[in-house]
């Protein structure tokens, strides 16, 4: 059904993604349908919801003494 050039992308991709030939071709649809129509929106829905998980998480968390704290930590090792 795929023609020789077809066939040699989607075994690229399988070695890439470490996957078999068809799981590769159906990521690469999925994928090129998001690049041509956007995210559906089950997967923009999903990622709001991890953005609203991370900044509750982070919450009243001080970047700069995170920061710090991680680099002084660091020198411990």
């Amino acid at each position: 059904m795929l023609d020789e050039q077809t066939r040699e992308a989607a075994r690229k991709l399988a070695a890439r993604y470490d996957c078999s030939t068809s799981e590769a071709i159906r990521k690469a649809v999925i994928a090129h349908q998001d690049a041509v129509f956007g995210l559906s929106e089950d997967a923009r829905r999903a990622r709001v919801e991890a953005f609203d998980r991370l900044c509750e998480l982070f919450e009243g968390v001080d970047p700069e003494e995170e920061v710090r704290r991680i680099k002084e930590e660091d020198e411990g090792f």
